[in-house]
Order: C-alpha cells, then sequence, then structure tokens
C-alpha cells in the first residue's frame, strides 16, 4: 500500500507541468466569460445565463449523438445525480451571479474574488489522504488572503464605489462559493470515474445544463423587457454561441483533463489562470491601466500560485525519494 501510494506521488510529480498548461489554457478561454454579461449587457444575467447554457447543451447533444448508445450504458444513477448539482450550482446559478457580479461591479472586481477560490478549495483539499499539509500551504494561503484584503477594500472604500460596486462585490461572493462547491465535486467525480472521459463527462454536464436551462427559459423571457432589435438579439446570440463552445466546450475540456493530472490543493490554484486572464480582458475592455490596489491584489494572488506550485513539487519530490529508497531496499 505504502509503495502505491508513493507511486502515486512520483506520477503527480511527472504530471503537474502537464495539468498546468491545461489550467492555463482553461483560465485563458473561461477568461472571457467575464466579458459576455458586458457584451449583452441589454440583457439580464438569467437571461445571459440562460442564452450560454442553452447553445452549450445544443452543442452537448451534437457531439455526443454519434456515441449514445454505447454511452449510456456506463452512466450510473450516482453519475446523474452528480451532474445536476454540479450543473446547477457550478453553470447555471453561479453564472447568473457573476453575470450580476459583473454588470454591477465591474470586470475587475468581479474576477479578483473568484480569485479566492484557491483559499477555500486548498483547505478542504488539504484534508485528503496524502495531500500537502495546511501548514506547508499556508505562505500561498497568506498571499492569497492579501489580495483579497486588497479587492474587498477597494470594494468599499474606494472613492469610485458605491452601492453597486457593494451589490456586486457580494453577488461575486456567492459565485465564489459555488465555484468552490463546483471545484471539489467535480475535480472529486472525475477521479472516480473510469467508464467515462473526460470529454463525455464534459458533454454530458452540457446536456444536462442545457436541460435546466431550457426549463428556466420562460422565467428568463420574463425577467427583461422583450423589446429588443434585430441586431441586439443577433449580438446575444453570437455571443451565447461563442461563449458556449470557447468556454464551456474547450475550456471546460482543458479544465478537467487538468483536474486528473494535479490534487485537490492544487486544482484551485490553477484557477488563478482565470483571474490572470479576466483582469486583462477587462483592463482592455474598460480601456484603463488597473489601479493600485488591483496590481497589489493581482501581484499578491501570482505569488499564491508559484509558492503553491513550489511546495506540491518539493512534496512530489519526497514521494519519488521514498518509492527509490524502497526499491533500493527491495520492498
Amino acid at each position: 500500500m505504502t509503495i502505491m501510494a508513493n507511486n502515486q506521488q512520483a506520477d503527480t510529480a511527472g504530471a503537474i507541468p502537464l495539468g498546468m498548461l491545461c489550467g492555463a489554457g482553461a483560465g485563458a478561454l473561461w477568461g472571457l466569460v467575464f466579458l459576455a454579461p458586458e457584451l449583452a449587457r441589454p440583457f439580464t444575467p438569467l437571461q445571459v445565463a440562460v442564452g450560454r447554457y442553452l447553445a452549450y447543451g445544443l452543442l452537448s447533444v451534437i457531439m455526443i449523438a454519434p456515441r449514445w448508445k454505447n454511452l449510456k450504458r456506463s452512466i450510473t444513477k450516482k453519475d446523474w445525480e452528480a451532474l445536476f448539482w454540479l450543473s446547477l450550482c457550478g453553470n447555471i446559478i453561479y453564472y447568473v451571479m457573476l453575470s450580476q457580479a459583473v454588470q454591477k461591479g465591474g470586470i475587475a472586481l468581479s474576477s479578483l474574488v473568484i480569485g479566492f477560490l484557491p483559499v477555500t478549495v486548498t483547505i478542504i483539499g488539504s484534508k485528503d489522504k496524502g495531500a500537502v499539509s495546511f501548514l506547508a500551504l499556508l505562505p500561498s494561503l497568506l498571499f492569497c488572503l492579501a489580495g483579497a484584503l486588497c479587492i474587498t477594500w477597494q470594494a468599499f472604500d474606494a472613492p469610485q464605489a458605491g452601492s453597486h460596486s457593494v451589490s456586486g462585490f457580494f453577488c461575486a461572493l456567492v459565485a465564489l462559493v459555488l465555484w468552490t462547491a463546483y471545484a471539489v465535486g467535480n475535480s472529486r467525480c472525475l477521479v472516480r470515474l473510469h467508464a467515462l472521459s473526460v470529454h463525455d463527462w464534459n458533454l454530458l454536464t452540457g446536456i444536462v445544463t442545457g436541460a435546466q436551462a431550457l426549463l428556466l427559459s420562460p422565467v428568463a423571457l420574463l425577467s427583461g423587457p422583450l423589446n429588443y432589435d434585430a441586431g441586439t438579439l443577433g449580438r446575444f446570440v453570437a455571443v451565447s454561441c461563442a461563449v458556449a463552445v470557447v468556454a464551456s466546450i474547450f475550456g471546460n475540456a482543458l479544465w478537467n483533463r487538468m483536474s486528473r493530472l494535479v490534487p485537490l490543493t492544487m486544482t484551485g490554484q490553477m484557477i488563478l489562470f482565470e483571474t490572470f486572464f479576466a483582469l486583462i480582458y477587462g483592463f482592455l475592455w474598460e480601456s484603463r491601466w488597473p489601479r493600485p490596489l488591483e496590481v497589489v491584489a493581482f501581484v499578491c494572488i501570482t505569488l499564491s500560485v508559484l509558492t503553491c506550485v513550489s511546495v506540491h513539487h518539493k512534496h512530489a519530490a519526497r514521494g519519488r525519494r521514498a518509492v527509490d529508497g524502497l526499491m533500493e531496499n527491495g520492498v
């Protein structure tokens, strides 16, 4: 049993670089979802979420249809239950709250709040068997918390802060809680799955999310005015389809791949790539330079990622040395 555990640690060491690349790719694609509520600003957050996930669901049905007969035998009742809750919390409700946060508090504020995810996921993941200890992760968490304090200060006390900023901040906090539940739940589902590939799991998530979005369509239609012109509606459809393809199909595929390559305590850190790219996209969209507190927050979050990666490499190196020692002793 000891040899198996240490072999897993050694395998993790080799998987970490590839996992980081997948995490960075997912972050670059997911960062675009923060722009969608701005591009579709005349529409309500619920309409934005439903539009995105209807497109995601339709694409998933088309892509999975040729393999459905063989695939459905591999899906258990437990898998369907997990897909339902992951889709509801990590997609529908999460994106409604995120869209609300972006429209009220701005892209930078929303992305930095979501950047707190490593703190919550790392605390949960540090309790897993064989995980990096909480004490070893403390420097990384302290850097992340320092960044959190910077953005919280800006939301409440900066001259430009107002009731909309504070409201956006709290919407982003709710989105953070939902994203934490999704990140932990999805990562653990992927670990136990053997009959399904990460790509199929992503498409199944899209089908379930699309079904939920379809049920919510009447509510979404009534959540805002319906007198949009053809140009506005066309832009909304284009944004919904683009986000579905770029973020939900390709972004989720990269994230699911990463979730199988790195430990849960590191999964949370990888979401900071989304923060990084979302900030860049946000500053370009708003045609401005980052404010001092935003710079400090971003630096703290970056240091949090680097220290976390360093700790995991050291942890994996100790595992390799332990494996080598056991092999030398003929165990």
